[in-house]
This record gives C-alpha cells, structure tokens and sequence, in this order.
C-alpha cells in the first residue's frame, strides 16, 4: 500500500531548464555539476509546505531531456550519478520525496540502441526494438524509415510488443528505485499500448511496492487506463482545462459538470491534478483577471487528487506555450542562485500558496475528496467538499457585485476574504467581488 502518497503535494521542476543546461548536449564539455543548484530550493520547496519534487527529464539526452540517449546515465549537464544521490539524500533528509520522469515511449535518435539497430541491419538484434521499414535492395536511401512520437523525427517510438523492450523498462525503473527515488511519472503514456505497463509494472511493483506511478493522459477513458494499466494514477487535464476556462468565461457551470466527472474519477482512482505543467501556458498567463489566480488554487487544493505546484507558479511566474520550435522556451526559464533572488512581486503569491497547502496538510481527507454542489451561478459557485463525514465549503465569486448565501450550519472561515454572520437560525455567508473562502463547521 502507497499510504504515503494520501499526504503528498508536489513541486514540480524541469531541471534543464531550472539550471539554465546548454540547448545541446554537444555543447556541454564533460560533466556540469549543476545539481547543486537544485539542491539549494530544497528548503524553498519544504517551506512551501510540498511533500516532494516532481522531476522532469534527468537522463542523458541530446536536447531537451525527452530525447533520451541513455537511461542508465544522468544527463552531463546536469552532473553525474554522485551528483544525483547527493540531491536525492539531501531531500529525503528534508523530508521530500522524489518522483522521476520516464520516457518509455520513444528514444532520442542518438540513443546507441537505435544507431546500433541502423547499422546492423534487419537481422540486428536490437532491430525489432523499434518499427522499421527497411528500404528495398537497390535503394538509393540510406537508411530505414521508423515510427516517430507525434512525427518528430528526433523521437523514434519504441516496439512495445517486444519482450526484450518491456525486460529494458522494468530494468531502468527498477534501477533508480534502487538508488532511492519513490516514484515514476510515464511520459507520453496514452502513446503506449496498455498491455505494455501491464506487463512491466507488476515487475517493478513486486521489487518496490511503495513507488509511486502515474501516466500521462490527456483525454480519454481514465479510469479504463487505470484499470488496464496497473498505474496509480493519471494526470487530470479535464479538470485543469474547466478550472481556467471557466474562470476566464465566468461560467461556473463549466467547473460544476468538470466537478461531476471528477466525482466518477474519485470513485475508481486518485488523479494527479494541477493547474499548471512544463507543456503548458503558465496559470499567471493562462487567466484573463489575475484576481483569479487564488480561485483557481483554491479548486486544486480542495478537489480530491494528488496536487502539483509548477516551479515559479508559487511566484505567478508568467510564460505562454507557443506551438513551434523553442515554443516552451517561455514555460521552462532558467532559475536564480537562490530563493533570495527571486523578484519581491511574486512573494504574496508564494504566501498564498503556503497557506493553501497548509490547509490540505492539515485536512488530509482532501485526498479523496468529492465535490457537492450546494448553489451554482454562472460567475460564483457554492461547494461542498467531501469524504466520509468530513465536509469544508468552498465558495468562489468571479462577479464584479458581491454574492450572499444563506445556510443553516454554523461555519467559522478557514481562509479567503469573505465574512459570515451568524443569525439565531442561519449563517449569511458575504463574498466581496471576486472573493473566496474556505469554511468548516465550527463543530469540527
């Protein structure tokens, strides 16, 4: 049983990025030991109140860490193995827990698996490791045409009816279980047939049963994924579309049905949600009013799942994805020396944060919590939060006038803005304009 992860909250990183690594690993001399860099936000990250660091690639690779070359090696401009138990120990003294990110569905063209593959030829051992069309005799091409990930030529997909493939991964998960991280994330799951993680995980399960491991999901049947796969989880991007989307519309109704499905997700597993990632437009930039910013904070961290903060969302970092090359340059900035660095705007922000992640902390049913629709108009919501006989009430106003509900339970805030007003039979609830709050029963 993975009971620790009914705790966890996350601080997401992209260490490429973070330490400011060269774009190309060719321009990296030897080993950069830029480890330390991370370890020097260790503290940051546990006065944040996060329970561990979500990692982003850290595997050799020749660009940016999804084109892996080499799964058994830290990438050299990130340091070396040293480096990398170093982080690991100084984490788990803080208490952090670390998860990696696997990309089991494709190799960087450099991987020495796929150069050894062209070069040998179809009968080549290592040749059914990936899909091939070899030219005809007498071609004048040089070299076989292959399945890429999404049509990227630099990312050539993996055979995953190969036997020798499924041996590989279990091997490299289980391996850096080994040397002590506590979980995986599964890059590019939905790419990867199904029986494949359900053939590999028991392997790494029965070595390691308290890891941690997730796929990532876009859309689809996620609980069907989660059933067939043996994953813990799925990352949640329904909820992360309705959250800002219908913030920026004002279109509570849009939250209430995302709300709905995310009850039914409840019911068969525990989503990784988050509301903001290294492929996505920044939340800062994401919503129109960034009044809002604590809105959307407030649904992540009091929706039942397995939370994660983007490195720099804790400071409203700003960046838009844009669809072309270096279109994530904006999403993936390099990091200060330290905290202290950092510029003062974005400390309320970070605040704002510690607050709402104490909360969760202290209210650790949120796991596993439901949501309950109590009022519903289109710009403010009234919501129950649930599980068992625990119950909070989130209220959300996205309206320029100021919303009033009347209960009949006897609430005390736990935070927000709002203000109650205890009457001989019921409770008048006040939300300013675009105000928030979280209550409990003062009973509890």
């Amino acid at each position: 049983m993975r009971n620790w992860i009914e705790h966890a909250v996350w601080w997401h990183v992209y260490p490429l990025g973070f330490v400011g690594a060269e774009r190309d690993a060719r321009a990296c001399d030897g080993v950069v030991r830029r480890f330390g860099q991370l370890t020097a936000w260790l503290d940051y990250a546990a006065n944040l109140g996060v329970s561990g660091i979500l990692l982003g690639p850290v595997f050799a690779s020749s660009t940016h860490g999804y084109d892996t070359i080499d799964r058994f090696q830290i990438d050299p401009r990130l340091g070396d193995d040293g480096d990398f138990d170093a982080f690991i120990d100084a984490a788990h003294r803080r208490g952090l827990r670390i998860v990696l990110d696997g990309v089991f569905n494709h190799v960087g063209r450099e991987c020495p698996i796929f150069r050894r593959a062209l070069a040998g030829g179809p009968a080549c051992r290592e040749a059914s490791w990936f899909h091939l069309r070899w030219p005809p005799e007498g071609s004048s091409e040089e070299e076989p045409d292959y399945a890429t990930f999404e049509g990227h030529r630099q990312l050539v997909a993996l055979n995953h009816r190969e036997p020798a493939v499924a041996e590989y991964v279990a091997r490299v998960m289980t391996h850096w279980l080994d040397r002590g991280v506590d979980g995986w994330r599964l890059d590019a799951a939905y790419s990867v047939p199904r029986q494949f993680w359900s053939a590999v995980l028991p392997a790494v399960r029965a070595r390691h049963p308290q890891a941690y491991i997730f796929g990532e999901l876009i859309h689809g049947d996620y609980s069907g994924f989660v059933r067939e796969t043996g994953v813990d989880a799925v990352t949640q991007y329904e909820l992360w579309k309705a959250i800002w989307s219908s913030l920026n519309d004002r279109n509570m109704f849009e939250l209430a049905w995302a709300l709905k499905r995310h009850n039914e997700m409840i019911n068969a597993f525990v989503p990784q949600t988050f509301i903001g990632n290294h492929d996505v437009t920044r939340i800062a930039s994401q919503l129109r009013d960034e009044r809002h910013l604590a809105h959307a904070l407030v649904i992540l961290m009091t929706c039942g799942g397995t939370p994660s903060i983007y490195a720099g969302d804790e400071q409203a970092f700003r960046g838009i994805k844009e669809h072309r090359v270096g279109g994530d340059d904006a999403i993936r900035p390099v990091f200060p020396a330290t905290p202290g660095d950092l510029a003062p705007f974005g400390w309320p922000t970070y605040r704002l944060h510690q607050e709402l992640i104490g909360l969760r902390r202290r209210y650790p049913w949120l796991h596993r919590a439901r949501g309950r629709v109590i009022e519903l108009r289109n710009t403010d919501l009234l919501l129950e939060a649930f599980h068992e006989e625990n119950r909070l009430l989130v209220a959300l106003n996205v309206a320029d006038a100021p919303v009033v509900y009347v209960i009949t339970t006897s609430v005390v805030r736990l935070a927000g803005n709002l203000t109650t007003q205890r009457k001989p039979i019921t409770t008048e609830i006040a939300l300013p304009p675009h105000g928030w709050g979280i209550l409990a029963s003062d009973a509890s």
